[in-house]
């Protein structure tokens, strides 16, 4: 199913223990993308990319729900993310992807292989690696609890301290 392709959305900033995050929300309050302020070149490439056009972003206040959840999550509650609606443009192949990130529990990690074979897809996953890389939506779309095969850090787009710092947070690593 198509996603729908707005032409303006709303920017809003909030405080995290990693950084300035950056939340972009639709009409409707939901989440679009969320990256950290020292990638904001990153955040808006991936939305052109997605949208197929420069998106006007409006200053404005993000919904209520997401700060409540997006604190709690920060708090401590690291179950708190699964309510947040999201909706992301992209490819299907990208979208099952992300899709299946968001069904990784908080506190664990899974392989980029292990992602492959969850969408059927068991020979792809450089693709999978690829789709994981453009994910718009950080820390609520989990990309970070992708790790390699051998249990090694693997890139991110928000920095591997901060990859670290939240498989840490969520008790998913000890190194």
């Amino acid at each position: 199913m198509p996603v729908a392709q707005p032409d303006r959305l709303t920017v809003s900033s909030f405080p995290t223990p990693i950084g300035e995050a950056l939340l972009i929300t639709d009409a409707q309050g939901t989440l679009r993308t969320l990256d950290f302020r020292d990638h904001e070149p990153r955040m808006r490439r991936l939305l052109r990319l997605q949208y197929g056009k420069d998106i006007e972003l409006i200053e404005g206040p993000a919904p209520k729900s997401v700060l409540r959840a997006l604190k709690a999550y920060f708090d401590g509650d690291i179950g708190a993310l699964g309510g947040i609606a999201c909706e992301m443009a992209g490819t299907p192949f990208q979208r099952s992807v992300w899709k299946q990130l968001r069904r990784i529990p908080a506190g664990k990690t899974t392989s980029y292989g292990a992602l492959a074979r969850r969408i059927g897809r068991p020979a792809a996953m450089r693709a999978v690696g690829a789709a994981n890389g453009a994910n718009p939506i950080a820390i609520v779309v989990p990309c970070h609890r992708v790790i390699g095969t051998d249990g090694s850090l693997t890139g991110y787009g928000g920095g591997l301290d901060r990859k670290r710092w939240l498989l840490k947070h969520e008790g998913a690593w000890d190194a």
